[in-house]
């Protein structure tokens, strides 16, 4: 299958392209200076001239939670003008099948657990990234309409908490993973203590971004107007669990402390991915001390030329 991938030098993107020898698939990588999703006709030609079976959609305007709660106008608008300007193309040039990227930050902020899919739209998002989570609706809802009004075969999924190489490893902006891994990599080299922030009690559900990427390559030939797929492992951990496997990777552990004095914030989010498991039977998540162990090593070769 001839499969078109946006935003190629993202975390994900990245993994796509390490994982796709195991594939059959020819994937054809596609990033903002090859062209701006936020341009119809530069998408459209785009995609008309590349002619793919299938495109996943990871390209997106993201950013902390700063950003989310300064910027809303440019979460907002960009976002919808690159979702919009995609799957518009896909359907004028009649390409069959499309997947797209969703956050687990979408879902209602209150709610109950575990969250499933036919839960997405049963209340607001957290109101600091409402404009983004608005924006990720809106592409389930485009497919929808797309595939009740004209039978495509258009989804999308949403992954649990990624980590891997190739991840954004700032101290500010960055996620739960990259962030301990830059974090505990200073506190290594100033001989100072490994401080996490919280009880390291909340329970989080992560996924290795290759387990990510061979998941996605593996749900494009199977998808049947899927609408919504969470992609992720079933196990929850918590943060301490998470703590200690970076700090075991550098050698560390006798050095990590705990600052209760800083919010945990919420303590879950379950997801489930029994619809995943049905349609992937076979998909085993890496564990998380390999997975761990593969980021901050990826880390430590490349720092400082890593994304900060």
């Amino acid at each position: 299958m001839k499969i078109l991938v946006t935003g190629s030098t993202g975390l994900v993107g990245k993994a796509i392209q390490s994982v796709e020898s195991e594939f059959e698939h020819n994937i054809i990588y596609v990033n903002s200076k090859d062209c701006d999703l936020t341009d119809y006709e530069s998408t459209f030609r785009m995609i008309k001239e590349n002619a793919p079976d299938c495109v996943v959609h990871l390209a997106a305007h993201v950013g902390g939670l700063y950003k989310n709660m300064n910027f809303k106008v440019d979460m907002l608008e960009n976002n919808l003008l690159m979702n919009y300007n995609i799957l518009k193309s896909c359907f004028m040039n009649s390409v069959p099948r499309f997947l797209g990227t969703l956050s687990t930050c979408i879902f209602p902020d209150k709610t109950t657990y575990p969250i499933d899919e036919d839960m997405l739209h049963d209340g607001p998002p957290h109101d600091s990234n409402d404009a983004y989570a608005y924006a990720k609706r809106m592409l389930d809802i485009h497919c929808r309409a797309y595939n009740e009004q004209h039978n495509t075969n258009y989804s999308c999924f949403v992954p649990s908490n990624i980590y891997g190489e190739h991840d954004n490893f700032s101290l500010e902006d960055a996620h739960v993973i990259p962030a301990l891994i830059h974090k505990c990599y200073l506190a290594k080299k100033d001989n100072i203590d490994f401080e996490i922030r919280g009880t390291g009690k909340p329970l989080r559900q992560f996924i290795y971004s290759k387990d990510l990427a061979r998941a996605i390559l593996g749900l494009v030939p199977v998808l049947n107007q899927e609408n919504v797929i969470i992609v992720g492992s079933d196990q929850e951990i918590t943060i301490e669990r998470v703590a200690t496997a970076v700090a075991k990777s550098f050698d560390y552990t006798h050095r990590m402390i705990f600052n209760p004095e800083y919010s945990d914030g919420q303590y879950k989010k379950t997801a489930d991915n029994t619809k995943l498991m049905k349609l992937l039977p076979d998909f085993k998540p890496t564990d998380i001390d390999t997975g761990v162990e593969n980021s901050v090593k990826f880390f430590v070769d490349n720092y400082p030329n890593v994304r900060l």
